[in-house]
């Protein structure tokens, strides 16, 4: 079986302004004032793939990240450790499946949502566990987002400290082959060139759309 991402979209910040995140005019201004970058960020382009029309909100949702909420978990420890408690409501939106939870609601996709961590870092693990509700018939499409925010100063002193962009997209994946679609070769080694980390998977897509 084939495996072909049939439309995508992708969120960047300046690197003027890596902080910035997507003004999101579609989502009530109550619901989006507390939504973090990597949550906007991840609405944006969900919001882009499902359609104006609705017409992928049928599909589920798999979303990965290396961070998660970094930013809100750092506000979390640092509440736990000088108050020794937290808030329910602030835990709540610190959580690994806030985005796409959140994204969800906006872009009413009601078929659910998976969240999973990169197995061993290696981005293309994810890519291949969003696939495999396709691989083994139990879904027509999957819509695949990822997403990592803003690294806080805070972490520079880690070892495994990173700087890399904050970056987002989201891609329909499918088993059917329509106009534009772009093929992804499923055999290891050549997953591996295209997918080993997310910027990797998007230059891919962003190539092959240009052909």
């Amino acid at each position: 079986m084939k495996i072909f991402v049939t439309k995508f979209a992708s969120f960047r910040p300046s690197s003027e302004n890596p902080s910035e995140s997507p003004k999101l005019p579609y989502v009530d201004s109550l619901f989006k004032r507390r939504l973090s970058q990597i949550s906007r960020m991840t609405i944006e382009v969900v919001h882009e793939v499902v359609g104006e029309n609705g017409e992928n909100a049928d599909a589920k949702i798999v979303f990965t990240s290396f961070r998660g909420e970094i930013v809100r978990q750092l506000k979390t420890n640092k509440t736990l450790f000088e108050d020794s408690a937290v808030m329910p409501a602030s835990f709540s939106i610190s959580v690994f499946n806030t985005p796409p939870g959140v994204a969800t609601i906006v872009c009413k996709v009601k078929a659910g949502y998976t969240a999973i961590f990169p197995s061993e870092n290696n981005f293309s693990s994810s890519l291949v566990a969003a696939a495999a509700g396709i691989l083994a018939g139990s879904d027509e499409k999957i819509i695949f987002a990822y997403a990592d925010e803003l690294v806080p100063a805070e972490y520079k002193n880690c070892p495994d400290y990173t700087d890399s962009a904050p970056l987002a997209f989201a891609c329909v994946l499918s088993a059917k082959k329509s106009d534009g679609a772009i093929e992804i070769p499923l055999e290891s080694s050549e997953l591996s060139k295209i997918s080993l980390t997310p910027e990797d998977f998007l230059r891919y897509l962003e190539s092959a759309r240009n052909k």
